[in-house]
């Protein structure tokens, strides 16, 4: 399918939930379509709205796929959320965390004091939300009494679902919501639709965005921002949004695949 393309691409940007894996379960075998991948001589980088995870646990992960990438190709939300948040607030200070590791690890490299202690009233600078695993009423309602008391608040993504092999459950998004019910205040998002995730990761490969392919799952989210971008993009079938959606999509994505592997032609 790729062939169809013209100028040729030189490298993805791939999604991951919804792409390569449901939760824990690949789709297909990815060993042999990162082979594929790297036989066309196409580069690579991987881009997802997922702030759950930090890019070692990442790279981890795809080793047990048996696919090896290096730490540059990896680009999560959580960093890019780190990333801003440093710009704004260069004097750092406390952030209460409605999320999981990967945000939380990669706020503490960037030198924020991290809470999550929904007992502890210590004042922030601001409030971050994204998936949580582990979300309490408690969590919620520190996060509510932190964004009514003026701190600014930023969410990782908007994905109200996340696609698990027995179907879509509750995503950042949904999370974003309800605090959003909360406290009349609209969150700052930081990953996709914006198309920051992408542009830095064409960047990292060294290309422009007519030499790129961003593949993703979700109509919404990942083609948005590849459109946004000026990218040309697929959407594969794996994940969240239908090829009834993406045919009422306007405009409709470049390429509309099964999933990966048929993309790779494999």
């Amino acid at each position: 399918m790729l062939d169809q393309l013209s100028p040729p691409v030189r490298g993805l940007i791939l999604d991951m939930d919804g792409v390569l894996w449901r939760d824990d379960t690949p789709i297909g075998d990815l060993h042999t379509i990162f082979a594929r991948i790297q036989a066309r001589g196409l580069q690579v980088a991987l881009a997802t709205n997922n702030a759950t995870k930090t890019v070692d646990e990442y790279l981890v992960r795809l080793r047990g796929f048996g696919v090896e990438l290096e730490p540059w190709q990896i680009i999560t939300s959580s960093l890019a959320t780190a990333h801003t948040l440093e710009k704004i607030f260069p004097q750092k200070g406390m952030v209460f965390v409605v999320g999981e590791n990967g945000i939380v690890s990669d706020l503490r490299e960037k030198g924020f004091t991290v809470i999550t202690d929904p007992n502890d009233e210590t004042p922030v600078v601001a409030v971050v939300a994204g998936i949580d695993r582990a979300l309490s009423y408690h969590k919620l309602r520190r996060a509510t009494l932190h964004i009514r008391a003026g701190a600014p608040f930023y969410g990782t993504n908007p994905d109200t679902t996340f696609p698990t092999p027995l179907g879509l459950v509750p995503g950042a998004g949904s999370i974003l919501a309800a605090l959003e019910a909360a406290t009349d205040v609209k969150p700052i998002v930081i990953g996709k639709p914006s198309p920051f995730l992408f542009e830095l990761a064409a960047e990292r490969m060294g290309l422009t965005k007519d030499e790129s392919l961003v593949v993703g799952d979700r109509l919404e989210t990942d083609i948005a921002a590849a459109q946004m971008m000026g990218c040309r993009c697929a959407l594969v079938l794996s994940g969240v949004s239908t090829h009834q959606q993406a045919e009422a999509w306007n405009p409709k994505p470049d390429l509309i695949a099964k999933d990966l592997s048929e993309l790779a032609g494999i």
